[in-house]
């Protein structure tokens, strides 16, 4: 039997007695940042150039609550979370649009912007989010039924920074991840099924910084890495051991305390990069990955918090000029050494599909689409997200040849496949 979309295979299982909710595909994006928290989609049947208008609108929701939140799809389902009220709420829709469920996860953060900011995690049958005060919760897809929530950063004695928490999840096999950054321990790994602790790492006495976590597969070892206030730092995924961290004051001017952009890894190597003239740094992992050494460091690419990608030996991403403004950047993976430093509208997030990069201006709400390439950034075509509110700090999200964008409280679907 062939089925030509995920509608047909929806209406099969249901003959059958079973849910789409429980399968995932390849064409999934089921995370903040895609399928390995690095910003690419392996889709290729996708459009090279789009219509003036940008490409066909195929349904929109815009009653999502504030938030940053970005889209995660799995499983013929689409999640995402917002602010409502005094509380976060987490959304479900069927793939076609329509609203299924919605369920409260928790409070939000309640000083300076207190948008939601979690993207959920998909995980099968199950879906996780993180409040902006630090509670995990776990919910099941096919209802919005709340299996289990645990105040993490109250019990390990976080301090809280000036905008709360910002982190989306990470499962590791049977642990769910998350960084309270406290007293009684920096990260801690959750048991999915349940919540109860599976390990915690001792404290390194600095804070959760905005920044969600980034599972490396080195061979035959599994290392978390993140980002907290004053380093990046890499976990024994099976114990919760540190390996190792790198302060940035070794090499940073003056480093500030807000990184919020997630780490990547690459060839054997890790990414990191931060705002507000702090600039980035290439690390080698030693074939253990129990070290790492510092390849090279550079300034002009001070990634704010849209995110990179590093496709073909180069690194794509946005600069930090000022708040409200910053330039589009190339840089050669092996040296650091800058390919271009390009002025398109403003800074924003970026992600990549079939050799293109999807841009996102997070000021004033244009969304180009250009070849992902050294010589230059030349945005073959454009369009502008005009409803909402706020800035533009949703990452887009692509799968199964549709592209997900999120502005305020409005989420809106384009059809992108030729």
């Amino acid at each position: 039997m062939v089925f030509k979309n995920r509608i047909q295979i929806s209406k099969f299982l249901f003959f059958m007695g079973l849910s789409i909710s429980t399968i995932t595909t390849a064409a999934d994006w089921p995370q903040f940042r895609g399928p390995y928290r690095n910003g690419i989609s392996n889709e290729t049947n996708l459009l090279s150039q789009w219509p003036k208008n940008g490409p066909v609108q195929l349904w929109e929701y815009k009653k999502l609550g504030e938030g940053y939140s970005s889209a995660s799809i799995a499983g013929g389902m689409v999640y995402t979370t917002g602010k409502v009220d005094s509380v976060e709420i987490l959304f479900a829709f069927e793939i076609d649009g329509e609203l299924k469920w919605k369920s409260v996860f928790g409070e939000p953060w309640n000083q300076s912007f207190p948008e939601s900011r979690t993207t959920p995690t998909v995980d099968g049958d199950r879906v996780y989010v993180i409040s902006g005060r630090g509670k995990v919760a776990c919910f099941e897809t096919p209802s919005g039924k709340q299996i289990w929530a645990e105040d993490v950063f109250e019990y390990y004695g976080g301090d809280f920074h000036r905008w709360g928490i910002a982190e989306s999840p990470l499962i590791v096999d049977h642990k769910v991840v998350c960084t309270p950054g406290g007293t009684k321990a920096t990260m801690v790994a959750l048991d999915k099924l349940s919540g109860k602790t599976v390990w915690a790492t001792k404290s390194l006495g600095q804070k959760a910084n905005y920044c969600s976590p980034i599972l490396v597969q080195h061979g035959k070892h599994q290392i978390i890495v993140t980002i907290i206030e004053k380093s990046l730092i890499g976990i024994n995924a099976e114990n919760g051991e540190i390996l190792w961290r790198d302060d940035f004051e070794e090499y940073q001017e003056k480093p500030k305390d807000i990184n919020p952009v997630s780490p990547v890894y690459y060839k054997g190597t890790i990414y990191a990069t931060s705002g507000y003239d702090d600039g980035g740094a290439l690390y080698k992992l030693s074939d253990d990955g129990g070290q790492i050494t510092r390849m090279w460091t550079d300034e002009i690419l001070d990634t704010h918090h849209g995110g990179v990608v590093i496709l073909d030996d180069h690194i794509y991403g946005s600069n930090w000029i000022g708040n409200n403004d910053g330039k589009w950047v190339c840089l050669d993976w092996k040296t650091g050494e800058v390919r271009y430093e390009t002025q398109w509208h403003n800074k924003g997030p970026v992600i990549s599909a079939a050799g293109n990069l999807y841009i996102y201006d997070e000021k004033s709400g244009h969304f180009g689409l250009a070849k992902a390439t050294p010589k230059g950034l030349h945005v073959d075509c454009s369009f502008q997200i005009t409803e909402g509110k706020g800035p533009h700090w949703a990452h887009p999200a692509i799968s199964d040849g549709r592209l997900y964008i999120r502005h305020g409280k409005v989420l809106k679907v384009f059809d992108i496949r030729k």
